[in-house]
């Protein structure tokens, strides 16, 4: 057990030098174009190879019906029901990029930025849709939480091992190349905080560096700490999420509609649902992780 956690420590370590690094250390978004592209390609791979997979097995018959609806016999089942929504609202929080993407984007207007918003969510609700679709469809009730470990057995079709090593290493680099980005607001968000009125990042390339350093080795040992990535999620998800994604928009919009930029009734009714309905989530969402904790440590 102990040879196994040193051996994921070295393998996280590994991957941050050499991958995470040197992607991190950009200074524009815009150079992070490639890699985005790539990792949206790698989660296509990964729904096309389920949705095969899962072909394949429907015409061999061997895949059983899934259920298709929530399984209330159990209260554990309830509290994982009622953390799902937080988890979920980790997948749609891209907020805090739209400033940077905005500002790089070559001819840029809040009408082409609002088309660019609408573009990526409808593409991320697609391959999040497919990728939850195919993969419950292939494993049904076996289906994990995280659908990858579900991909560590045999599929039961000719070429499984070599199916699931496609899937498994193609989401890791998927992963690799999506932390970039997200690490860019971080660092933006960090250098404004700690920095406030130096001269803006872009300008000082050390000390660019250096808070790039800094977060990378911070998030390291925070990786290493956490014993599951799903407690982060839930907790994260039900707090940080929730409030990103949903509440601090919503505020947003009614203390504008206050000033003067009026809203229409059907806009500012829209606001105060997404408001309460986030606030209601995150509370229960809280409730249920402290409460799924408690219940595993006993």
């Amino acid at each position: 057990m102990i040879k196994s956690e040193v051996t994921t420590v070295l393998v996280i370590l590994v991957v941050l030098v050499i991958f995470l690094t040197p992607l991190c250390a950009l200074e524009k978004i815009d150079s992070l174009s490639l890699t985005s592209a790539a990792s949206v390609a790698l989660a296509v791979v990964f729904c096309l190879v389920a949705f095969l997979v899962a072909i394949i097995k429907l015409f061999e018959g061997t895949i059983e019906p899934p259920r298709l609806t929530p399984d209330f016999g159990s209260k554990q089942a309830i509290l994982d029901l009622l953390v799902v929504i937080p988890i979920m609202s980790n997948a749609y929080v891209c907020h805090f990029n739209v400033q940077p993407i905005y500002n790089e984007l070559e001819g840029r207007s809040p009408m082409k930025m609002n088309q660019v918003g609408r573009i990526t969510t409808v593409l991320c609700i697609v391959i999040y849709a497919s990728t939850a679709i195919s993969g419950y469809l292939l494993f049904g009730k076996n289906t994990e939480a995280d659908v990858l470990t579900n991909f560590d057995k045999d599929l039961g079709i000719r070429f499984s091992t070599a199916l699931n090593y496609i899937v498994r290493v193609g989401y890791i680099f998927h992963l690799i190349l999506v932390f970039p980005v997200i690490h860019f607001s971080l660092r933006q968000t960090v250098d404004a905080l700690v920095f406030e009125g130096s001269a803006p990042l872009s300008e000082s390339r050390k000390r660019s560096l250096a808070l790039t350093v800094v977060l990378l080795a911070l998030i390291y040992f925070g990786s290493t700490m956490i014993p599951s990535i799903w407690t982060a999620f839930k907790f994260t998800g039900a707090t940080t999420a929730v409030s990103l994604g949903f509440i601090f928009p919503s505020l947003i919009a009614l203390r504008l509609s206050k000033k003067g930029h009026g809203l229409t009734r059907v806009e500012k009714i829209l606001s105060w649902f997404m408001l309460i309905l986030a606030i209601i989530v995150s509370i229960v969402g809280v409730i249920g992780n402290v409460y799924s904790l408690k219940s595993k440590s006993e």
